[in-house]
Order: C-alpha cells, then structure tokens, then sequence
C-alpha cells in the first residue's frame, strides 16, 4: 500500500452501508471508519449464519475492521427485500441515535446463482428468477431509503447514496440488467427531486472495474489487462466519504457521479497510490457478458459455488 490519503472529519457522522458483508460496500465501510464515522453494516453474510454464495466475508468482519480503523461499527443481518428488516434498521437507528447522516444503497444480489444460466443470455433464454432477484434488489433500495429518509428530512441534512452503473445510451447486453441498472439511476433521480427541499441531497455513484471478492478469485484467469484500471473498493468509499464532508453537496443533488472523475476533483488518491480513471464500456464487449465470463471463471475454480 502507497495511502497518503487526507480523511476528513466524519467522526460525529451516522451512517448505514447496505450489502457491506464484501466487495464495494465494505470498502465503503472501511473509508468511513478510517474517518472517524458510526457506520451501521449490514448485510446477509454473518460469522454463525452462514455467507452468501460461500464468498468471504461477513458483516461482523467488516464491523471489525471500521474499528480497527478508528469508526464506531454496528453489524446487523439484514436482508432488504424484506419490509420488517428495513423497519428494524430504522427503529433501531432511531433509538441509538435519533439522527443518520448518510445512506449507501449498495446491497444487490443480482450475480446470485450465476453458473446456473449464461448472465448474458438473450432474454426468452433468461429465467424469471434473474428479474427477480435484480427486482428485489431495487426493490430493497426504494424500502430501505423510504423508512430511513424522514431521519434525515427532520435535521435538514443527510445524503443517500446509490450504487449502480450504466454507460448512457450504451446497452448493457442484458435486458433486465440494463432495465434495473437504469432505474437504480432514474430512482436516485427521484428521491433527490423529492428531498431536495427538505436539505438532503441523493446521487448515484458508479464505481469503475473494482477488485472485489469475486474478481479476487478469477484474478489469475483474466491476466493483467484489467490491472490498469481496476481499483479497490475503498477508492469508492473515499469518494463517498468526500461527498459527505462536502458543505456544498446538495448542488450535486439529482447527478449521476463517477468515482474516477470525484477523485479527481477532491484530489483523492486509491490505496495504492495510483488514480484509476472513470470506468467507460469500450469495444463490443458489453457488461454483462463481462460479468457472464468473470462468473464462470469464479464458478469453475470454486467447484460451481460462487
């Protein structure tokens, strides 16, 4: 590691990273504790009842980890398709602090069961189940934003936070991909509409090609292309944790962010030193038949368990 990152000052900030177990919101968790906030961790993934897709990580290790860097960290198991898990977290935010700062909308469980049909098969060959899952993960967005957003409107302040990824007009050569990674966008887009009167901004945050758990484990397999451009999970929470000190963030409000361009706005560099650019899908081949072969690379070194 190369940090000579300059944290701001989070400490006092109230925080909730959803699907925090691993990949980009642990990151996210990790770069808001190292600057001194109460992050909430949730996710499904927990020492004693098991982890999703057999991946490493869980809540609890990510909690440890926001204190070894200074945060204060809560682990709940969560899972925010389901409405009383959502009301839960809120009460329990309410009762612990009365106030939240920052919402990061990063749970998705769309990459479940990958290995089962192509990722980036035609649509009359993709099951119902894949909407599905992609549905309930947009759908956990809306929940879990519309249960925590009054404690923010009531201090006038907050900022929620979406994880997602298009590429403008480009198609991301899955349809239910495409349909639901355009809406987590259209609906950050809303909730700013809806808040900003209220003083609390909303923006989505596209990562670039982050090494995550997943991509950790067919690393090997896809060479050292992707290394000039991918970038830790943390480089998107340090943007995040930039976005929250801003006192001007609410211009930004309705705005569909990248993490190559804040860092360089805010003058931020990744763990390693170097400043990875925003992410852009060039040449024919589309996202998802990216994220089909990083799948199938993962699902035939883990013996079909992803």
């Amino acid at each position: 590691m190369n940090d000579a990152w300059n944290a701001p000052d989070l400490g006092g900030k109230v925080a909730v990273v959803t699907g925090a177990s691993r990949g980009v919101g642990r990151g996210i968790a990790l770069a808001l504790g190292e600057a001194g906030a109460t992050v909430y961790v949730t996710g499904r993934s927990t020492r004693t009842g098991g982890r999703t897709e057999d991946l490493p990580g869980t809540v609890d290790d990510t909690a440890d980890e926001v204190t070894q860097r200074g945060g204060t960290a809560i682990a709940l198991r969560l899972d925010h398709s389901v409405a009383a898990d959502n009301e839960a977290l809120a009460e329990r935010i309410k009762a612990d602090h009365g106030r939240l700062d920052l919402l990061v909308n990063n749970a998705w469980g769309g990459y479940e069961r990958s290995a089962e049909v192509r990722f980036d098969a035609p649509f009359w060959d993709q099951p119902m189940w894949r909407y599905d899952l992609f549905e309930a993960s947009l759908h956990g967005q809306y929940d879990v934003t519309r249960r925590l957003a009054p404690l923010m409107i009531s201090q006038q302040s907050g900022l929620v936070v979406g994880i997602s990824f298009s590429d403008g007009d480009i198609y991301l050569g899955q349809v239910g991909y495409d349909v639901f990674k355009s809406a987590s966008d259209r609906m950050c887009r809303g909730f700013a509409s809806d808040l900003r009167k209220r003083g609390v901004a909303a923006v989505s945050l596209h990562p670039g090609f982050v090494r995550t758990e997943r991509v950790e484990a067919a690393w090997d397999a896809m060479g050292s292309g992707p290394a000039s451009v991918v970038h830790s999970p943390e480089y998107v929470g340090r943007a995040i944790a930039e976005l929250l000190a801003d006192p001007n963030v609410l211009e930004r409000t309705g705005k569909v962010l990248s993490t190559g361009d804040l860092a360089v706005e805010y003058g931020f560099d990744d763990v390693d030193g170097r400043r990875p650019p925003a992410f852009r899908l060039e040449g024919r081949m589309s996202l998802a038949t990216r994220m089909h072969r990083l799948n199938k690379v993962v699902g035939a070194r883990d013996g079909g368990h992803q």
